[in-house]
């Protein structure tokens, strides 16, 4: 998914030289389904057509071995080149510039239009809400409304209080209307302040909730690719930042594009931010041990709890392994450890204890008294897990992708991919909110009553 946008550029650059077919060779169930292959193009606003290679005939015949994996035709359909994983813009765009250019001189390149017309997402108030963030103390819902490129300030019943961004898919600072996001996801509310990873512009923005004003405090807006690159917040790219989580003044990042966990020093000045990985070489796997020899992949939520000896500790959801983990504080002698999960395929839907346990690519994750709650999200359910003991159990959704109200095994969801807890300051129970994707909306949880409801938008 970290190559769409690279492509998104080059159909746009080369629209009249360039034609795309997608292949899609699921590595999950969940993928496999003609209506979640069409709701991800749509979710990652594909424009070309997409092949569903459920059972991988298209992937043999190529003789594939990983995702991505790209294969260059030339005009008469013979293959002429090969790519696996994926490669900056910048190669790509050289290569088939120099393609392009090639078969021009053969007058090879036929540019009449293939008049191809994606079905078009439906409407709504949200569009693939990826996260969202409830302060219960402030009565305020921050949502992450991704494919609207902007991020929606709700109270907790679903009033609209502001909207942050343009809405148009770019990367600009400024107040509440000029600024601009692409495709934001996670969040983290520090005192009045906002920090946003704005996932598609590679970047963590800043809001100040008081002043109305957005900057940004890292990345470039262009995908980075050094694993191991440290400097001040803005002069460091970053790749697709999906969520935040905050621990005494360092935010710290589950950098999927990289499958590494990164930190950054706040500051008031943002060329005084400082960045750097913190957990993860950048290879991509489920290896154990200290920060700076264990592998990571794809980690895509993260939040802080608390470790057996009651010490802050990061929690994070890797999604290409379909496991939870965990990440020491301290860069000297911290470390990563597993908590349920156990190989890049081995995935589906068993709760139970430890390598017993089964989840599919979960996306969101929450540490609330003592427990982790989890969007177990190909699952289309909500997970509890108990870290001392390594459990997990369902909590709520009956695993069939749909969306339906009501207690909380019955209700049902759509990849649900963000959680967040909001709890109050006097006897009211906390309510779990829940940003489900595919859904188009944010549900709203009562775990005490065992009720799941949609919240219902006003004002947008």
């Amino acid at each position: 998914m970290h190559i769409f946008p690279q492509l998104r550029k080059l159909e746009e650059k080369y629209a009249d030289e360039l034609a795309v077919i997608g292949v899609h060779s699921a590595k999950f169930p969940n993928e496999k389904y003609a209506d979640n292959v069409l709701l991800a193009a749509q979710r990652y606003e594909l424009q070309h057509p997409i092949v569903n290679d459920a059972e991988f005939q298209v992937w043999r015949q190529y003789a594939c071995r990983a995702w991505p994996t790209l294969m260059f035709v030339d005009p008469t359909g013979k293959v002429i080149g090969k790519h696996e994983g994926e490669l900056p813009y910048e190669a790509f765009d050289d290569l088939l510039g120099r393609m392009i250019a090639e078969f021009d001189e053969q007058g090879m390149i036929d540019r009449r239009s293939l008049n191809l017309k994606p079905e078009a997402a439906a409407q709504s108030a949200l569009a693939f809400p990826g996260k969202a963030l409830a302060d219960g103390p402030g009565n305020r819902l921050f949502i992450a409304d991704t494919n609207h490129n902007r991020i929606v300030i709700t109270d907790l019943d679903g009033q609209a209080q502001a909207i942050i961004g343009s809405g148009a898919a770019d990367f600009k600072d400024g107040d509440y209307a000029a600024s601009a996001f692409n495709h934001p996801q996670g969040m983290e509310l520090v005192g009045d302040t906002l920090y946003v990873a704005d996932t598609e512009n590679h970047a963590i923005r800043r809001v100040n909730l008081t002043a109305g004003i957005v900057d940004t405090i890292a990345g470039t807006g262009e995908q980075g690719h050094d694993r191991r690159a440290a400097g001040p917040g803005p002069q460091v790219a970053l790749s697709s930042p999906w969520d935040l989580t905050h621990h005494e003044g360092t935010l710290y990042i589950a950098m999927a594009g990289n499958h590494q966990l990164w930190r950054l020093s706040l500051a008031a000045n943002p060329s005084d931010v400082m960045v750097c990985p913190h957990a993860g070489t950048g290879g991509e796997n489920i290896d154990n041990g200290p920060l700076a020899t264990a592998t990571l992949a794809q980690p895509s939520g993260i939040t802080v709890g608390k470790d057996r000896g009651d010490s802050a500790i990061l929690y994070f959801a890797d999604s290409e392994t379909s496991s939870i983990r965990s990440a020491g504080i301290d860069p000297a002698t911290g470390r990563v450890a597993t908590l349920v999960g156990i190989d890049l395929f081995a995935f589906g839907d068993r709760d139970g204890v430890e390598h017993h346990v089964r989840l599919q690519h979960p996306i969101g994750i929450e540490w609330h008294q003592g427990e982790l709650f989890i969007a177990d999200t190909y699952n289309h359910k909500i997970k509890k897990v108990l870290p001392l003991t390594r459990s997990v159990q369902t909590v709520l959704g009956s695993g069939a992708a749909g969306r339906h109200d009501g207690a909380g095994k019955l209700a049902a969801f759509s990849e649900p991919s963000g959680l967040s807890f909001a709890v109050f300051d006097d006897d009211r129970s906390p309510l779990l909110y829940i940003a489900d994707t595919n859904n188009h909306a944010i549900r709203v949880a009562d775990l005490t009553a065992d009720a799941v409801r949609t919240l219902e938008l006003r004002g947008l």
